[in-house]
């Protein structure tokens, strides 16, 4: 046996292996792009319940949330085709809690290697309590 005929059957494995190495690396990449979304969807819906608790009134609260929520996402940088953001004010007193649910329709159109759906959404929602003694600082000057 000759050293050229190693040397053509490791061109062959390299050939083999290449497809699988970059197809493992484009389902890690979309792995990580999952869990960035659901993060950033989770932290856009805890700062706008935030937002919404401490304002001191239903219509504010609502305007609020829905701005934090969108403010968020833009500077996350996540690609929404929809952006939804639904505010549960049913409890809108003080000691009670306001409920803000954020749904995004990310698309994952750039991992068109992958075969993956070309959008998903992603929902998180977060809860505030609405502060007991915000009735006493609202009503002061």
């Amino acid at each position: 046996m000759s050293g050229g005929d190693e040397a053509g059957a490791m061109s062959t494995e390299l050939a083999v292996i290449t497809p699988v190495l970059i197809g493992f690396m484009l389902l890690v990449l979309f792995a990580g792009r999952v869990a960035q979304v659901e993060g950033d969807v989770a932290h856009a819906a805890h700062e706008a319940a935030r937002a919404a608790s401490l304002r001191g009134d239903v219509q504010a609260a609502v305007r609020a949330a829905e701005e934090m929520a969108g403010a968020n996402i833009a500077e996350r940088a996540v690609a929404c085709r929809r952006l939804d953001v639904a505010v549960d004010t049913s409890a809108f007193a003080a000691g009670g809690q306001v409920a803000v649910t954020v749904s995004c329709e990310a698309s994952f159109a750039d991992l068109a290697l992958l075969a993956v759906p070309g959008s998903r959404v992603f929902a998180a929602t977060a809860v505030e309590v609405i502060d007991t003694y915000r009735a006493d600082r609202e009503a002061t000057p």
